[in-house]
């Protein structure tokens, strides 16, 4: 699937939700069902800066594409990296750079976060956008 369509498969989900106590369980439900992350990557290297929870998300590069791991200490933080590991495993890293990411409002979401899980989902969004310039990069310039 592409970006897009996952973005728009996690549109459709949250609209079998009528209100958002639900879509609260949904986001945790998600969380739960986020496969573990190795305890190896659960260093202050992998840690997100700008998160008042802790998230830890590690990058692996396998054939040309992305895929990411993450856990997090609080359970709704946990369901909303799990929706961006989601939508952002499995691309190439250029894939991801020029990625739209347009569910979080499509959703509603923004308007039923803290500040604090707001910016803790954008600082979730900037390290991936930063791991896939990085990795773009050394693409272009293999050492």
């Amino acid at each position: 699937m592409t970006i897009e369509e996952r973005q728009d498969q996690i549109i459709e989900d949250f609209e079998l939700f009528d209100d958002w106590m639900d879509k609260y369980e949904y986001i945790i439900q998600l969380g739960k069902d986020l496969p573990l992350i190795d305890e190896k990557y659960k260093t202050d290297e992998n840690l997100i800066k700008g998160c008042q929870s802790k998230v830890w998300l590690h990058a692996d590069y396998e054939n040309g594409k992305l895929i990411f791991t993450a856990d997090s200490d609080a359970i709704i933080t946990k369901g909303l990296v799990s929706m961006v590991v989601q939508v952002l495993s499995g691309h190439t890293p250029q894939e991801i750079a020029e990625a739209n990411i347009y569910f979080i409002n499509e959703i509603g979401l923004q308007n039923h976060l803290s500040p604090t899980r707001s910016n803790g989902l954008l600082s979730m969004l900037k390290q991936i956008k930063l791991y896939a310039l990085a990795y773009q990069t050394q693409a272009f310039n293999p050492s």
